[in-house]
């Protein structure tokens, strides 16, 4: 039987351009060359100074700076959280009515690693304007993703709460302005808690339906509270949140009521107790949502800053009941800025993540008006100023 030559030939080169197919897919694709930007960052605006020892606060954590900016037209604002070069971010999203912005991006399965900066924000979906207004600032310094010849592009995911129904007018909320001073006015400082930005308008107890609602005293207020655990090998873990819950405010280290839903009397009623015996409501989209984010000074890749923030959501659990319902956009960032070179163990810090943000959530409570918890005397004294 003879060979066709031709054949052979054919078949060698087909066999050959397989193999070739085959090494291609199998090898590892080329590393992305590194991304340049021609500008420069401004060196002010890029800077962070070294946080005082006795910071107890969110920008305890080296390599973060805060803003806020509330509008004096109605209880409303937003806040603007600045982050080193190179800080690593995620998020995890746990209420069923979030209202969000680039959340997708901090995925660890997708490209981008870095964050420059989180707007949280009132005035519901409107208010994710805000971080256009962030945006722009890093924009006008530089700051941001590096996209070679075309500059930088600033990271700025965002969350807002619904707080049109308090004060006022609806129709005033955080815009790009808004997020533009509170940016322009972020500092290391101590982080201002209570009636200032994302946590202006924001109020707790809403399950009793509201005042002279199924016999309820109405709500009462909240706002923004931060925290901060600090190790004896330096390890920092911190939290920030705005707290605009449906529920009640629980003190985890007593399991006592701090502020929430309260009765005709004007006195606290107890979601918890009204829940098992069938009185109240559940919240409703538009009336609830508490968004926040924890920070590290550790090393930490985007996968561990993910799980850092999913862990936090425990310290919702604890300090608010209920939590992550139907109709909460409950949200928690997280970022690492990397400043401690000690060696992290990211369950240890999710850990005191959750133990940061149950802090920072109580401290929300301390804000003033409609009435809040220091006019009903629950504030806990350990935190009290």
């Amino acid at each position: 039987m003879r060979t066709n030559t031709s054949t052979l030939v054919v078949s060698s080169l087909v066999a050959v351009a397989l193999s070739a197919v085959t090494a291609a897919t199998q090898a590892p694709a080329p590393a992305a060359p590194p991304r340049t930007s021609t500008l420069t960052p401004d060196p002010k605006a890029a800077a962070f100074a070294k946080p005082a020892a006795d910071n107890m606060t969110l920008t305890a954590v080296e390599g973060i700076k805060v803003g806020h900016f509330t509008l004096s037209e109605r209880p409303t604002g937003c806040t603007a959280i600045l982050f080193k070069d190179g800080t690593t971010g995620s998020v995890d999203v746990r209420g069923g009515a979030p209202g969000t912005r680039e959340t997708d991006l901090l995925n660890p399965v997708n490209n981008v690693q870095i964050v420059n900066a989180i707007s949280l924000s009132g005035g519901s979906a409107f208010g994710l304007d805000a971080a256009s207004g962030v945006m722009k600032w890093l924009d006008e310094h530089n700051i941001g993703y590096p996209v070679g010849a075309a500059g930088v592009v600033p990271i700025v995911p965002a969350a807002i709460l619904f707080d049109l129904g308090f004060g006022g007018n609806a129709k005033i909320r955080p815009g790009a302005d808004c997020g533009y001073r509170a940016a322009e006015a972020a500092s290391e400082a101590p982080v201002v808690e209570g009636n200032v930005g994302a946590g202006t308008g924001a109020t707790v107890g809403k399950s009793g339906g509201g005042r002279g609602a199924g016999g309820s005293g109405g709500p009462m207020k909240a706002g923004i509270g931060s925290a901060a655990i600090r190790m004896p090998n330096g390890l920092i873990v911190a939290a920030i949140v705005a707290v605009n819950a449906v529920g009640d405010i629980i003190d985890p280290w007593t399991g006592q009521v701090v502020a929430g839903v309260r009765g005709p009397d004007g006195k606290l009623a107890d979601a918890r107790k009204m829940l098992r015996g069938g009185a109240g409501r559940e919240g409703r989209a538009g009336e609830n949502t508490t968004i926040g984010l924890v920070a590290t000074n550790a090393k930490l890749t985007k996968v561990q800053a993910q799980k850092m923030a999913q862990m936090a959501h425990d310290g919702y659990a604890r300090a608010i009941s209920p939590v992550h319902t139907p109709g909460d956009g409950d949200t928690i960032f997280s970022v690492a800025t990397g400043t401690w070179d000690g060696t992290a163990n990211y369950g240890q810090i999710g850990s005191l993540a959750a133990e940061a943000m149950a802090d920072a959530i109580v401290r929300a409570t301390s804000s003033n008006g409609l009435p809040a918890a220091r006019d009903l005397g629950t504030i806990p004294s350990r935190i009290k100023q």
